[in-house]
């Protein structure tokens, strides 16, 4: 079993308050919108990174993560693209490999909007964690938990960083 802290969006900011709600988990992944390599040293430094690079990210970041992050954990396979849309309304940079090869598991960022959701069509999993960090529309700033297990995931928690 594998716990997993998942952000996304956090446009450069850092909240020391990631470190403490990821403290249970054995990775961290970041569905985009990193902002620095601070963020990215910062989280290296705490656990395992994995992560895509957003539209707002430099080519220093650029070079490190891909566009699109796909791999087998736990059992589960996994695609993380920053920009995804979500069940029904997917981007079309990525609707076509969703419907030829669906992962069971797609997170996505960039609305900076939380959203959990099955997609029964495909059989899928949808996350997007909203955003962490204060650059952006949302009112509250959002982080996500959960754990993988033999291709389950289990025990999803929500988690609003209030200022």
């Amino acid at each position: 079993m594998k716990r997993i802290g998942l952000l996304s969006d956090t446009h450069g900011y850092w909240d020391a308050r990631y470190l403490k709600y990821f403290e249970s988990c054995d990775e961290i992944w970041h569905a985009g919108d990193i902002g620095s390599m601070e963020i990215v040293e910062k989280l290296q430094a705490f656990r395992p990174l994995r992560a895509v690079y957003g539209n707002i990210d430099g080519q220093d970041i650029r070079l490190i993560f891909p566009a699109i992050n796909r791999f087998t954990i736990e059992g589960a396979d996994v695609l993380i693209k920053h920009i995804g849309g979500y069940p029904g309304r997917y981007d079309p940079s990525i609707h076509g490999t969703l419907l030829v090869n669906p992962p069971s598991l797609f997170i996505s960022g960039h609305s900076h909007i939380l959203k959990v959701k099955y997609d029964k069509t495909l059989n899928m999993l949808h996350i997007n964690p909203g955003a962490a960090g204060k650059y952006g529309f949302h009112k509250v700033r959002t982080l996500v938990r959960f754990s993988i297990n033999e291709g389950k995931f289990l025990d999803l928690e929500v988690i609003e960083l209030s200022d």
